[in-house]
């Protein structure tokens, strides 16, 4: 592994840790809000960056997403988001630890799948670290287009067939997802930094459906969706779109492998308990 791909890495690893204490910040800063809307874009804007709480998560957030970007120019897609679905292992470790409570069998299975998989990861770079080419234009606009399509769609159904905090976070993990795509094509250079526009609308739509989310359900639902999907697709994306190879022989099945369980991991702990979840109903009303 390079010294280039070593920093790569550790940025991400970094770089997760910041993110996921940024939403528990957000929760719990947006959970005690009046109600956001949509509807009401530039109001629910300033309820929000009047909450010095939620501006010290959102600061986090984007302390994060610079080091992910910065990892992003340094390595490829798939490696990068892997040791970031990884890292949620790690930190939801490292969270029991300093609470001082014990994790339940399932968080303990999915610890072990995260830093197992980061363990194949680490591993598997001795096969390449397959930074790849750099795709067709055409199918990185089809697939963000796709995802886009698929976000709306969720949000459209909200409450009909799905609830608003299931709903709202897989939207959010969805767009944040193409953001993710589109930040490591801008890194590429050129007129390809023209993807910073999808790379802004991603991430901002993926902001405030995730505020609305936390509004309508706990934190580990709606940000445990979020990060599933934000993880998974642009996993996929990189090989499927960007044209990042997996090596050949042993280092390639370690490398699928490793893939498989990061986002098994994150599935494992992102997977909601049994606990009811706070409505938007005790918020204090907006009108």
């Amino acid at each position: 592994m390079s010294a280039t791909t070593a920093i790569a890495l550790v940025l991400a690893l970094v770089s997760t840790t910041l993110t996921n204490l940024a939403y528990v910040l957000e929760h719990d800063a947006a959970a005690a809000m009046p109600v956001l809307s949509m509807r009401r874009p530039v109001q629910s804007a300033l309820i929000l960056l009047r909450n010095r709480s939620w501006m010290l998560g959102f600061g986090m957030e984007s302390g994060g997403f610079l080091l992910y970007a910065a990892a992003l120019a340094l390595a490829s897609l798939s490696l990068v988001q892997s040791v970031t679905a990884g890292g949620i292992g790690v930190l939801a470790y490292l969270s029991a630890r300093f609470a001082r409570r014990r994790l339940d069998r399932r968080e303990l299975v999915g610890v072990v799948f995260s830093v197992g998989g980061l363990l194949l990861l680490g591993v598997s770079l001795a096969g390449g670290s397959g930074e790849g080419g750099r795709g067709s234009t055409g199918a990185i606009l089809l697939w963000l287009g796709l995802t886009s399509g698929v976000a709306a769609v969720l949000v459209l159904l909200r409450g009909r067939v799905i609830g608003a905090a299931v709903a709202n976070g897989m939207a959010g993990g969805l767009f944040f997802s193409v953001g993710d795509v589109a930040t490591k094509v801008a890194t590429q250079g050129g007129w390809r930094v023209a993807f910073v526009v999808p790379l802004i609308v991603g991430y901002t739509l993926g902001t405030a459906f995730l505020q609305l989310g936390y509004q309508a359900g706990a934190a580990l639902t709606v940000a445990g969706l979020a990060t599933l999907l934000t993880n998974a697709l642009p996993i996929a994306a990189g090989t499927i779109v960007l044209g990042e190879p997996v090596p050949s022989g042993a280092f390639g099945a370690l490398r699928v492998l490793a893939f498989g369980a990061v986002v098994s991991g994150a599935f494992l702990l992102a997977r909601p308990k049994k606990t009811p979840a706070r409505g938007p109903e005790p918020a204090p009303s907006l009108a």
